[in-house]
């Protein structure tokens, strides 16, 4: 039975969700943590021209296949390349979406945990025990991953409009409102003037460094939710007459300034209480609840309105990794959202139990790296970049260039072959590179 497909009720709507989607916890946290590694404003520098020169291209290849196929991310190719392997880029993006969400609602359901401490007192004591001791008991986490991937079925199971369009709509002026409050109080810590330089005064040596290239593309490409399916299959809810490349363009923008201000709440408060920026996970959950310590009067405040930032981004992105998994089920079993949702929903929560218990309630190793570890590093190592190589190549290589132009309302654009050649050739090479790269350091 084919059902008439779900489309945004408005184009701010689907900018806002798909701007929802690409804001998560990697502009939170990732990126201060890669921009501390990676030299500040040397990785800065590079993160901003990937993001034009390759995520520009292939955000706009997603959408283009997405809006000229009207369906999920597997139906997409079997409908434009029909009994070819080009089907294969939409079942990793599928199969990407679904492994992310099981641990990434795992870290959803810290950041709930987080809050509610922070509402009824805030972090007791060593934050590296209290954090310790949380992640590493065996039910609490997993009730919390429970309540956050009940959120998130709760939000995609309303529909695209209703659910997805609607709360993108108030979630992300909460969002934005929210980081510019704690960059400004960050600012006035004692730590502005080491942290701006740090941020955009470049470092030129640190461009000899290859890894910091790797880093800042990688963050660059997995940022923009690019190679999961979700762009595609946000693109396929326009309608055929909607233009792409101003959509691409405002997502981006704001998807890289939320970096960057996420950067100014991160980096004065480490700065002015002299901590190291390189601590990964334990930024957000062991040296940030630190520095809320420290803050006299007002922490407590700050510390619940950093965390339900952090929850917002991560729920932001979680809406949308189910949407891809689900729009996919309710296209190819003809059973209704509700079910798909609840169902997907469900059993995603229990592949993400292993996760939570690898964190030391129980010994779950794969290749010698804990669980949530190993499904991190399969995904974002090996699933996105080679899932985002072959949509590109396929946009490239299988459509002429005139029909490239074409699908992406670029045609007769003073800029367009300029576009052309970093789709074809700067953009693959660079996720080729990513794939090798990640794969030797796995």
């Amino acid at each position: 039975m084919n059902k008439e497909r779900e489309h945004w009720g408005s184009r701010w709507g689907f900018i806002l969700a798909a701007m929802g989607s690409a804001v998560g916890l990697g502009n939170i946290w990732r990126f201060s943590y890669a921009m501390g590694e990676g030299g500040g404003s040397t990785f800065l520098i590079i993160y901003l021209l990937s993001v034009i020169l390759i995520g520009f291209p292939v955000m706009m290849i997603e959408f283009a296949i997405g809006r000229r196929a009207q369906t999920d991310a597997i139906d997409a190719f079997k409908k434009l390349a029909p009994k070819s392997f080009w089907v294969i880029a939409g079942g990793m993006g599928v199969l990407a979406a679904f492994i992310i969400l099981s641990f990434y609602g795992v870290i959803g359901g810290w950041s709930l945990k987080y809050i509610f401490s922070y509402l009824t007192g805030g972090v007791s004591g060593n934050t590296e025990t209290y954090f310790t001791e949380f992640v590493g008991s065996t039910f609490e986490p997993i009730g919390w991953q429970f309540l956050f991937m009940g959120i998130t079925v709760a939000i995609v199971m309303l529909g695209v409009q209703k659910g997805i369009e609607t709360s993108s709509k108030w979630m992300m002026p909460i969002l934005s409102i929210l980081l510019i409050v704690l960059a400004g109080y960050s600012l006035t810590l004692g730590g502005a003037g080491e942290a701006l330089t740090f941020m955009f005064h470049p470092d030129w040596s640190a461009f000899t460094d290859p890894s910091v290239y790797f880093a800042a593309v990688g963050q660059a490409f997995f940022t923009l939710s690019l190679g999961m399916g979700i762009m595609l299959t946000y693109g396929s809810y326009l309608s055929p007459n909607e233009k792409l490349t101003s959509s691409a363009a405002y997502i981006i923008i704001l998807d890289t300034l939320f970096a960057i201000i996420a950067g100014l709440v991160v980096f004065p408060a480490l700065f002015a209480f002299d901590l190291d920026p390189t601590q990964g996970a334990g930024l957000v959950f062991i040296v940030l609840p630190t520095i809320f310590e420290g803050i006299s009067g007002i922490g407590l405040v700050v510390g619940v309105a950093f965390f339900i930032l952090l929850a917002l981004a991560a729920l932001s992105s979680g809406i949308s990794l189910l949407e891809v998994v689900v729009a996919y089920l309710i296209r190819r079993l003809g059973v209704s959202r509700k079910l798909a949702t609840l169902g997907i929903g469900f059993i995603i929560f229990l592949v993400g139990v292993p996760s939570s218990l690898s964190q030391g309630a129980v010994s779950i190793e794969v290749f010698g790296d804990p669980f949530l570890d190993f499904m991190d590093k399969f995904s974002g190592s090996l699933l996105l970049p080679l899932g985002g190589l072959i949509v590109a190549i396929y946009g490239t290589w299988s459509w002429k260039s005139d029909e490239l132009l074409e699908h992406t309302d670029l045609k007769g654009v003073a800029w367009a072959p300029a576009f052309l050649f970093f789709a074809k050739f700067v953009a693959p090479i660079a996720i080729l590179i990513i794939l090798v790269f990640g794969m030797l350091s796995w």
